[in-house]
């Protein structure tokens, strides 16, 4: 695979890979994430049934329905939407991350069509999408521009793109750095820089750019008392956003 795609960042890139082995261990270092599942993959399949009018409570709502989920990691977000019936490409710039996704997704029984390489690369390789999600991964690339600009020229007209990440503001720094990583060891040290976590506005601004609308800002917020995530109006700390491209 070619790193010279403008917004991989060959050192996210490396951290990650240095800890591909642990994506599928619910206590292990991807703990957030497994408890953050549940949430955004409900938003997830809501939202996309609903843009494209299916019953989100049926078995199988994302039916012939083309997904790519861009910096797919292990395959927390892939494997699902899979199970809701998408046809769902996972890219990772990590080739480790892939071989994990992909020996997992084996294991389990379940079609995930998992590449090693960019956005970039896929956008020039001409792939397009119903939906495409960008979770977590904003806030780790290089050229944030130029990666949201590839994903919305994949994302079909009629489709829609939904991104999820963290805002930057002193409500963040307290939680997602300091206590994540340094005072309850959520996530390793070194894991985010603060400094590349978007506002929700700035986000919108670049997706404008790439040629999608926005269309949903929602708060993902952690209660420390009974140990779960939801969906609300503080998007202090963690959102995810919904864009569409015009038929």
């Amino acid at each position: 695979m070619s790193q010279s795609a403008a917004s991989i960042d060959p050192a996210e890139i490396a951290r990650f890979s240095a800890m591909a082995a642990e994506w599928w261990d619910p206590q292990g270092k991807f703990r957030p994430l497994h408890k953050f599942n549940p949430v955004r993959l409900g938003f997830i399949r809501d939202r996309i049934a609903a843009h494209f009018h299916r019953d989100s409570l049926s078995g199988r709502p994302l039916e012939g329905l083309r997904l790519l989920d861009i910096g797919c990691g292990g395959g927390l977000v892939s494997e699902p939407m899979a199970r809701l019936g998408a046809s769902v490409v996972g890219a990772d710039a990590s080739e480790r991350n892939i071989g994990v996704a992909s020996l997992h997704a084996t294991e389990a029984g379940v079609t995930v069509d998992y590449r090693a390489t960019s956005a970039e690369a896929l956008a020039a390789a001409g792939e397009q999408f119903d939906a495409v999600l960008a979770l977590e991964v904003v806030e780790h690339v290089a050229d944030l521009d130029g990666f949201l600009a590839a994903c919305g020229q994949m994302v079909k007209p009629g489709g829609l793109l939904i991104a999820a990440t963290l805002n930057r503001t002193p409500k963040s720094f307290a939680l997602g750095i300091v206590a994540a990583e340094y005072i309850l060891g959520w996530v390793p040290r070194g894991t985010h820089d603060w400094k590349k976590f978007l506002k929700p506005h700035e986000l919108a601004g670049s997706l404008r750019r790439a040629g999608l609308s926005l269309g949903e800002v929602a708060g993902v917020s952690y209660s420390p008392l009974n140990d779960r995530w939801s969906i609300g109006r503080d998007t202090d700390v963690n959102y995810m956003l919904v864009a569409t491209k015009d038929a």
